[in-house]
């Protein structure tokens, strides 16, 4: 099974993401995206890029985010899945632009 392994960083937030084919979890730090970011609008920053690529059922995916503030933690970690999202097809680049 291949494993996408990449990075997102947001002011002085860095998160590094591991995601791999799945049913769609989405742990950080080892809890679940929904109990570490407390608000919808994280909720849905998280999870902004997996919608524009069609994959939100598709993949697992396990963050690990240290520095800054919880928003530039959740938007280091959309630039992260962004940038998976990417390597797996490339004319999703436009999309994200």
């Amino acid at each position: 099974m291949e494993v996408i392994n990449t990075s997102g960083r947001r002011k002085t937030s860095m998160a590094r993401i591991y995601a791999v084919k799945g049913k769609g979890s989405i742990t950080v730090n080892g809890k679940d995206y929904k109990t570490y970011f407390p608000t919808e609008i994280m909720h849905y920053k998280v999870t902004q890029a997996l919608v524009i690529a069609k994959a939100v059922d598709k993949y697992d995916i396990t963050a690990t985010i240290d520095g800054g503030g919880m928003t530039g933690q959740a938007e280091a970690l959309r630039l992260a899945i962004a940038k998976a999202m990417i390597t797996v097809d490339d004319s999703l680049r436009a999309a994200f632009k």
